[in-house]
């Protein structure tokens, strides 16, 4: 059982779709909260003329709605980055070395169906067809 559910997750694009989900989902809350939380005020800190605004300016003086806030655009590049290093490090790095073991003959890969089973297979397809008709 626990070889077939191995089998299942190296075949294909699994990893690539558990990848997605995990940078979709798991890492954002974490990652936000921390740059939101402490990232930001730094930047904030170094710009803007009122506290609240950030690194950035208005275009119009005097108009808020033409803020270009520059903190905002760095938070969120930062936050993109440390979501990226987590889910290369933690998922993807352990599966490429994995495959590298499977290619070296060191792990077994996924089982393939042996020409017996593959022939027995086809005389019950072969069997239901003729039941069919």
């Amino acid at each position: 059982m626990l070889k077939g559910f191995k089998d299942f997750i190296m075949r294909g694009n699994v990893v690539d779709l558990a990848v997605a989900v995990v940078i979709g989902t798991a890492f954002t809350a974490i990652v936000t909260s921390f740059t939101e939380g402490l990232i930001k005020p730094l930047i904030n800190a170094m710009g803007g003329s009122e506290a609240g605004q950030g690194l950035g300016f208005n275009i119009l003086s005097g108009n808020d709605s033409t803020f270009l806030d520059f903190g905002s655009v760095i938070n969120a590049a930062i936050n993109f980055l440390l979501i990226a290093a987590v889910v290369y490090f933690v998922i993807v790095l352990p599966v490429q070395k994995l495959q590298q073991r499977r290619k070296r003959g060191e792990e077994a890969g996924p089982a393939a169906p042996t020409d017996i089973e593959l022939l027995a297979e086809i005389r019950d397809l072969l069997q239901q067809q003729q039941g069919r008709s």
